[in-house]
C-alpha cells in the first residue's frame, strides 16, 4: 500500500483569512458580511439592554464581531467597556435606595416599552380582555 499524505485544509483560521485577504473581492464580501453581522447583533443588544437577560453581553457581542474587522469597533467595544465597568462600580457603591431607584426606572422603561409595542393588549386578548382598549398600543393601535 502506498503512503498516503494527508493535506490540513486550510492551515485552521490563519489560512481561513490569508485565503480572504488575498482576494479582494472576498475581502470586501467578508467585510461587509462582518459588518451586517455585527450590525444586527449590536443593534439587538441594544433593543434588549433594559429588559431582564443579556443585553450588555450582545451589545459587546456585536461590537466584538465589529471590531474583528474595523478598529473604529475596537476602540468603541474598549470605550464601552470601561464605561460600563464605571457605571456597575458607581452602582455597587451607592445605597439601597438609589439602586431601587435605577432598577424601578428600568422596569419603567420596561413597562412604557412593552404598552407601545402593542403586548399588554395582545396578552389581553388571549385571556378575553379585548374590550379593555387602553391597552392598545398608541402606534400600532
Amino acid at each position: 500500500m502506498g503512503e498516503t499524505k494527508v493535506r490540513r485544509a486550510g492551515g485552521g483560521l490563519r489560512g481561513f483569512r490569508s485565503r480572504i485577504d488575498a482576494n479582494p473581492t472576498m475581502r470586501s464580501t467578508y467585510r461587509i458580511a462582518v459588518g451586517v453581522v455585527g450590525t444586527i447583533v449590536l443593534v439587538a443588544g441594544i433593543i434588549a439592554i433594559p429588559y431582564p437577560g443579556p443585553g450588555w453581553l450582545i451589545v459587546f457581542a456585536g461590537l466584538g464581531i465589529l471590531a474583528s474587522e474595523f478598529t473604529w469597533a475596537r476602540r468603541v467595544l474598549r470605550y464601552a467597556r470601561g464605561k460600563y465597568n464605571a457605571w456597575t462600580s458607581w452602582l455597587g457603591r451607592q445605597s439601597m435606595i438609589v439602586r431601587l431607584l435605577v432598577l424601578g426606572l428600568t422596569g419603567l422603561i420596561v413597562v412604557a416599552t412593552l404598552y407601545l409595542l402593542g403586548a399588554f393588549y395582545l396578552l389581553a386578548g388571549w385571556v378575553g380582555l379585548e374590550q379593555w382598549t387602553w391597552l392598545q398600543s398608541p402606534i400600532f393601535g
